[in-house]
């Protein structure tokens, strides 16, 4: 295994180099083939819907998936989640895409901690558009419920407090970053729009149907689904294990965590 800590400047350098030209070859590289599972009846142990402005926590032992689902196209929904050993290992949206050189959240991905390990992987996506950078919306977007609010009122439902909840990532939220190098919201996501998440460590996670801060709409406008379901034993060609080196180097970290 490479050891970082013994490189020279100029071999730090040319390593630098050599991801960004990596990182520049996939995203121009066609996307990896997303494909729903087939869920069986018998391996679902979690189903429902979050009502518009309403929000849910879900416990996923790891290996555990769960399928979000936005029916109705509302404009966003929140995502956070933690260790459920060690709640101070939480998702961190910077490392998300600075380790993986993007903002672009797919099929194939992963979601980081603050401990270099991989929480979760994106095994399935329609291609909605996920954004971990502007985050949900507050109290001065809405005089409704709101992203903030529910992530710390879903913490404290997990014991935890306010200086427990980080930046978030905002699911079916296409943004895009225009001409002038500001950020603005593209348009709705579609009707049906999916994401598909595997837990690779014991997860609380929240979900709050919340639009994304940008959103030109700042209610709820219908029910997010979720489906959690006890996945198949991971392939040792699994992609999302693979498709970075980055993301490889993460799961050499959970291995090391699970091995204690």
């Amino acid at each position: 295994m490479l050891e970082l800590d013994k490189l020279t400047p100029a071999q730090y350098r040319q390593r630098y180099e050599a991801l960004q030209e990596a990182a520049h070859a996939r995203a121009i590289a066609p996307k990896p083939e997303t494909k729903f599972v087939d869920i069986k009846p018998e391996d679902v142990f979690l189903e429902d819907a979050i009502p518009p402005g309403w929000y849910v926590n879900l416990r996923l032992q790891r290996g555990a998936a769960v399928r979000i689902a936005n029916l109705s196209g509302t404009p966003g929904a929140t995502l956070f989640m933690w260790n459920a050993e060690d709640t101070s290992e939480r998702f961190n949206a910077g490392d998300t895409t600075k380790l993986q050189w993007t903002t672009n959240l797919t099929t194939g991905r992963v979601l980081f901690s603050d401990m270099g390990r991989v929480l979760a992987s994106i095994v399935a996506d329609t291609g909605a558009g996920h954004d971990s950078i502007v985050g949900p919306n507050g109290p001065m977007q809405t005089q409704g419920r709101n992203g903030r609010d529910n992530l710390r009122s879903a913490a404290a439902k997990f014991g935890l407090s306010r200086r427990d909840v980080a930046p978030a990532i905002s699911l079916f939220s296409p943004v895009a970053v225009d001409n002038q190098g500001i950020i603005r919201w593209r348009h709705n996501p579609p009707q049906g729009a999916m994401v598909e998440l595997r837990a690779e460590m014991d997860l609380l996670i929240t979900i709050s149907n919340t639009p994304h801060a940008l959103s030109p709409v700042q209610e709820a406008t219908g029910p997010i689904s979720y489906i959690a379901w006890r996945a198949p034993t991971v392939s040792a060609h699994d992609l999302c294990r693979q498709f970075t080196e980055e993301a490889a180097r993460g799961f050499i970290n959970n291995d090391r965590y699970f091995a204690k």
